[in-house]
């Protein structure tokens, strides 16, 4: 079957005739390119002959123009050392360091000079074809040069080349039946003006296959993250951020994180060679709960608090850095906020542990709420994330009694942990003045997001893989 402009084509030019692209494109009143592809295609049933001729073409760079007409720079040496000898010192005061430095390389692979301690010497006349082959293409672009020759000169960059390619064709034959115009495209114009009145329409078949496209849409992990905080700021909650560097006494201290605690050691936690001073009446009451309790009615660490170490910098371990220090700027109830930033640790990097990923925090500050509230606002959460079956196994965090981990069942995984939550102690409210109980918890998004996806490696979620992008629908199904 031909195509609607195989058959403009056929129908325009005559039989026999050679015709370039240009000229077939004008009588046919086409387009080159479409031109060229109704040729090809009608060369392939037997309709078109298709000649291509190729050539080449040279011309000469700037330098090539420079040494034509002011002498290669191994010809402007020669002349001074058939006078006598010459040291290479004497040579690029005369001539410069760049011009010696290009003489002397092409007039050693010729053979013409020897150089001893810095002198040099001719020792026999060279041929300089590189300059007859110069004038050569200067005359002539398509001038015909020996290939040992051509590449020396492109090699020096004295020319360049470019390629060309003439394309023309005769029509060899046409088809026996008669060549009708096909409508490929039904326009309003057409069907006003009723020129579509005993035309033929060009067939489609709705077999094929359509080109699939790739369009645009968010990283599905990215997708991920806006869907939990989405679902927070609906429940009434307030988005917050904080420096990635903070405080030792924001990270660990103001949460009741004893100062020998293991995850405070070198080969947990990123420390950063500087320190800030600590101001505040609050300082002075978490190191006396750190010590002895204070009036929460602990009995705290024990030992001697040190303020050195609470004021070494560190990149935050947990955004609960950042949820403490906002109760602690605002510790009036009620208080709903959250905070879903990167965080770092000192972690060996396998299919489910990075150095660095993103946590979802929430704290609730209110009088008259407890320990269920907690559960269901997390099991609300965990639900309209799709997870149907939740549920909470006992657990221990320095800054929380009680404490639970959240757990969500998957299929084929069985009960899969996703973070840690409770109620803040005594110990962490009181000495920062907030009034009233917190519900805190914190979740690892990547982990949820694995699930979500349905992965084995956490990697995957920053590896820029397109095919694996591709696959993924561009929404939530």
């Amino acid at each position: 079957m031909l195509s609607p402009f195989e058959i403009k084509l056929l129908k325009s030019l005559e039989k026999n005739r050679e015709y370039t692209i240009e000229d077939a494109a004008e009588i046919a009143g086409m387009k080159k390119d479409a031109v060229i592809k109704a040729i090809y295609l009608l060369a392939e049933k037997g309709f078109v002959e298709i000649e291509e001729k190729l050539w080449k073409e040279y011309e000469l760079t700037e330098e090539g123009i420079k040494y034509l007409t002011e002498g290669l720079p191994e010809e402007k040496l020669i002349s001074e050392l058939r006078e006598s000898k010459k040291s290479i010192k004497e040579l690029e005061e005369k001539f410069g360091k760049r011009l010696v430095g290009i003489a002397l390389g092409n007039l050693k692979k010729k053979g013409a000079i020897k150089i001893e301690s810095g002198v040099v010497e001719l020792i026999s006349e060279p041929q300089f074809y590189e300059k007859a082959a110069l004038e050569k293409i200067y005359s002539d672009r398509t001038a015909k040069l020996d290939e040992k020759i051509l590449r020396e000169l492109k090699k020096r960059k004295l020319l360049r080349e470019e390629q060309f390619k003439e394309v023309s064709f005769k029509i060899i034959r046409k088809p026996d039946i008669e060549l009708k115009e096909k409508i490929s495209d039904v326009t309003p114009e057409i069907l006003i003006s009723g020129a579509w009145k005993g035309k033929e329409f060009l067939e489609y078949d709705i077999r094929i296959p359509s080109k699939e496209v790739f369009t645009a849409k968010i990283h599905p992990y990215e997708r991920i993250i806006r869907e939990c905080r989405k679902i927070f700021l609906e429940m009434g909650f307030t988005e917050i951020k904080g420096h990635y560097i903070q405080p030792a006494f924001w990270n660990f201290d103001a949460l009741f994180q004893p100062q020998d605690h293991p995850a405070r050691e070198m080969q947990d936690t990123f420390y950063l060679d500087g320190y800030v001073e600590l101001e505040g009446d609050a300082v002075e009451r978490v190191k006396l709960t750190h010590e002895d309790g204070w009036v929460t009615g602990s009995r705290g660490w024990g030992g001697k608090w040190s303020p050195e170490k609470a004021k070494q910098l560190v990149l935050r371990t947990h955004t609960t850095a950042i949820t403490i220090h906002y109760l602690a700027l605002n510790p009036e109830p009620p208080v709903k906020a959250f905070c879903i930033d990167r965080v770092y640790r000192r972690e060996t990097i396998d299919a489910t542990h990075l150095p660095e990923f993103d946590q979802l925090e929430g704290v609730v500050l209110d009088r008259d709420v407890g320990f269920t509230d907690l559960l269901g606002l997390l099991r609300e959460f965990f639900h309209k994330m799709g997870f149907e079956d939740v549920r909470f196994r006992p657990g221990y965090f320095p800054y929380t009694e009680p404490s639970v981990e959240p757990e969500v069942y998957v299929d084929g995984l069985g009960w899969v942990e996703l973070g840690g939550a409770g109620i803040f102690r005594k110990e962490v409210t009181e000495p920062l003045g907030i009034k009233g109980k917190v519900l805190a918890w914190g979740l690892g998004i990547g982990r949820l997001a694995m699930l979500r996806l349905g992965m084995k490696d956490l990697r995957r979620l920053y590896i820029p893989d397109i095919g694996w992008l591709r696959s993924l629908p561009a929404i939530k199904r």
